[in-house]
């Protein structure tokens, strides 16, 4: 899972920040130009597949700790194992959820305000505190990035940990089945 994660990461990554430069060379979006148009449309559409992707990679990170934790809950009662195991496995996932709500959230929150402060949006987001709406949607897109990074470092974290886990409870279950003559 990990390399898996990197990869899929990397690309979010990857994504936001395209997104992000897309969205600075727009400039006044206004214009009817049809040069400056199509780059919207290249942002916006960019931003989307960032958000789709950035939430399904944290989507699938708790999906991953709900399945090694279940697993260890299994594991652990079927062969008598303690229980540290998987209380350190619920941690680390419970250590990590707040990290990625905090970034769907702000993925919605970047999105939404993109959107409000385009000039076609029936909302006419005007901004706030003498910054533009278009400021305001670039300011909580930049900490959107930001967060994710560290968000995906801390999770990386957490899912090396975890692997450990669950390679420490594979050789005990090991070590149990080869003592009792058992297949391995």
């Amino acid at each position: 899972m990990k390399r898996i994660f990197l990869t899929l990461a990397s690309v979010s990554t990857l994504l936001l920040c395209i997104s992000l430069l897309l969205g600075l060379q727009i400039g006044d979006a206004r214009t009817v130009d049809p040069a400056v148009q199509q780059t919207v449309t290249r942002h916006m559409l960019t931003a989307l597949a960032a958000l789709v992707f950035a939430a399904l990679v944290h989507a699938l990170v708790l999906t991953y700790f709900m399945g090694t934790g279940r697993w260890m809950e299994e594991t652990c009662g079927a062969y008598h194992l303690p229980q540290d195991w998987r209380e350190e496995c619920n941690r680390l996932k419970y250590r990590s959820l707040p990290g990625m709500v905090t970034c769907i959230v702000l993925l919605v929150l970047t999105g939404a305000f993109g959107a409000a402060s385009d000039p076609a949006s029936p909302v006419q987001f005007q901004g706030w505190f003498g910054l533009s709406g278009a400021t305001v949607h670039f300011l909580i897109a930049s900490a959107t990035l930001i967060a994710n990074m560290y968000v995906n470092v801390l999770e990386f974290q957490a899912l090396n940990r975890n692997s450990e886990l669950v390679d420490e409870v594979l050789a005990e279950v090991r070590r149990m089945r080869t003592e009792r003559g058992l297949p391995v």
